[in-house]
């Protein structure tokens, strides 16, 4: 998945955490110096919030975030959060992403520009103007348990712990952030898994016919 959002503003990577689990061998089962067999285990999947690279478009709608933090925008399953800022006036008036989805403010509610807006101005705090005076704050949020994240496509995030708002949300204009995933490192790391897939692969596969062998040559001993 990583690999494949690449290229997608606002994706953040996740990780995969590992930890061993210990099994004590039997009495007499185990080589010396080896009570125990070592497994590796999956324990959690994590996100990695380290911002991406931020690029100037020039778009006045096009927004970014320096800090932590999260857009908010209201779809059809309910507010969900996102670091993808590729915003634009809606045709209801509203301000929303490439899926329609409206952008919230601090209050929960779109926010509204009207056919007279025309030179938006938005400030680091999240305050949008036009030449008509103050529309409202763009809402930016940090989720109680940033782990507990879950993702809905590339862009889309779930937040299932409690929100509340940036203290200092520091909103940049004109601009989009990148995905974080590193493209050099993300496919070394890759073609890393499929050296260890091969070889554990081949091991298990040589220690399958060395049993099988063994069997063979106790039966032909018996006939």
């Amino acid at each position: 998945m990583n690999l494949a959002n690449i290229n997608t503003p606002g994706f953040q990577a996740s990780r995969v955490q590992f930890s061993d689990w210990l099994h004590a061998q039997k009495p007499g089962a185990a080589l010396p110096g080896e009570p125990r067999v070592a497994y590796a285990q999956d324990r959690a999947t994590w996100r990695d919030a380290q911002p991406g690279t931020l690029t100037q478009t020039g778009n006045p709608f096009d927004l970014a975030l320096r800090n932590g933090g999260y857009f908010t925008v209201d779809t059809d399953r309910g507010p969900r959060l996102t670091r993808d800022g590729r915003f634009a006036p809606l045709p209801n008036g509203m301000i929303g992403d490439a899926a329609g989805n409206p952008l919230l403010d601090v209050n929960g509610k779109p926010l509204q520009i009207g056919p007279n807006d025309t030179q938006i101005a938005i400030t680091g705090d999240g305050v949008i103007s036009s030449e008509n005076g103050q529309l409202g704050k763009i809402g930016v949020v940090t989720p109680a348990d940033p782990y507990k994240l879950q993702a809905e496509g590339g862009t889309l995030l779930r937040a299932d712990t409690p929100t509340t708002q940036s203290a200092q949300p520091n909103v940049v204009q004109g601009v989009i952030e990148g995905s974080n995933v590193p493209p050099v490192l993300e496919v070394t790391r890759l073609m890393n898994d499929m050296r260890d897939y091969q070889f554990t692969t081949q091991l298990i596969q040589a220690e399958d016919d060395r049993i099988q062998s063994t069997i063979d040559k106790t039966l032909s001993a018996n006939i």
